[in-house]
This record gives structure tokens, C-alpha cells and sequence, in this order.
């Protein structure tokens, strides 16, 4: 299956369930109302939307639906990553790289993890 690209929206529900596991829309939209206000009805109907789409399964077999996700954070970032890499560095992962290490300064234990994804390429 195609991994269909969330909506700014669809991200933040994803996030919810990806940090909270399965959750009902009412646990979704009290964890998305901690940052902003946002209308229950338009959190179910995203999360509907979400189901029809893939993203999203939900479970019927209780009172209360819980919503699962079905897109995993990795699938996600991959996908996202290389709409990104097309779109905004010409198919260049090194310039998406460079980008990104330029837009903030790093922690040295941020550079040390870097150094030592990068080594695992250079070994024979």
C-alpha cells in the first residue's frame, strides 16, 4: 500500500497515537486542545477521513471507538524526507543534510550520534 502524505493536521493526530498508542477521538482531541483549540467534531471527522484513507483503523467492538495508527513515524518520515528531498534540494540528499545542520547549532552528544551514523558508510 502507498503510503498516503498526512496533512498538517493528520500529523499532529498521528503524532497523538504514535507518543499515546490506540486512543478514542476524545483522548486525541484533549491531547491536541493542550496546544490549540480545536473543535471535537472536526477532530472525529479528520480521524474518519484518516480511517477511510489508511491511516487510521478503528476498532468498533466497544462502546467507545479507539482509533490505532496504521502509518508508523518511519513510514511517515521516509516519505516525507523524500517529497522533500525532490521538491526542495533537486533529488540531493547531501543538500538536505547540509540544510538541516546549518538551521541550528548541534549538542555535541547530537554530533557525536551523526559521527558515528556516518562511519557505519565508510567501513569496506
Amino acid at each position: 500500500m502507498k503510503t498516503p502524505q498526512p496533512t498538517a493536521n493528520e500529523l499532529k493526530i498521528l503524532q497523538v497515537l504514535w507518543d499515546t498508542g490506540p486512543a478514542s477521538v476524545k483522548a486525541v482531541h484533549e491531547k491536541l486542545g493542550e496546544e490549540k483549540d480545536t473543535g471535537y467534531t472536526t477532530t472525529l471527522k479528520t480521524m474518519q477521513i484518516m480511517t477511510e484513507k489508511g491511516m487510521l483503523s478503528r476498532d468498533t467492538s466497544k462502546r467507545q471507538h479507539i482509533y490505532r495508527a496504521e502509518v508508523s513515524r518511519e513510514q511517515a518520515q521516509q516519505h516525507t524526507l523524500g517529497k522533500m528531498v525532490n521538491s526542495l534540494f533537486g533529488g540531493s540528499t547531501s543538500k538536505l543534510v547540509i540544510g538541516a545542520l546549518d538551521n541550528k547549532p548541534l549538542s555535541k552528544e547530537e554530533l557525536d550520534e551523526i559521527k558515528a551514523y556516518l562511519a557505519q558508510f565508510e567501513k569496506p
